[in-house]
């Protein structure tokens, strides 16, 4: 893939997500950006995502609504099925997963990804 030219925006989109433990939506992004960037449309806010997920620098998280993580290592995920949020969670890369379901596939496997669904702790408390 060649190299995209710099911009600034797509700068500022990736730093907003880098610096965020939100896994945030585009929207979120939007949001963030738009009071000190007024020219900042939606648009170039979700082109410029799917660029950064396309060139490796982010990481993609297809839930229902899709969140993107500025943190590239290997670590699972949980999403509440109350609030919709969606946090790190911190477990050993398990290599054998890929091992044995690259034998059942019988074609490559290059690594996988962990998503916990549930309540998380503010509405399970609330929900008693």
């Amino acid at each position: 893939m060649a190299a995209t030219r710099y911009s600034r925006q797509r700068e500022l989109i990736y730093q907003s997500v880098c610096a965020s433990r939100e896994h945030p939506t585009a929207e979120m992004v939007y949001a963030m950006l738009k009071p000190e960037h007024p020219c900042l449309s939606l648009g170039t806010v979700y082109r410029n995502l799917h660029l950064l997920a396309d060139e490796g620098k982010l990481i993609r998280m297809p839930f229902p609504v899709e969140r993107f993580d500025g943190d590239l290592h290997d670590h699972g995920h949980f999403c509440c099925k109350h609030c919709g949020r969606v946090m790190d969670v911190e477990l050993p890369y398990d290599g054998a997963l890929d091992t044995a379901a690259q034998e059942q596939l019988r074609g490559t496997v290059t690594h996988h990804t962990v998503v916990f669904y549930g309540a998380c702790s503010h509405c399970a408390e609330e929900a008693g």
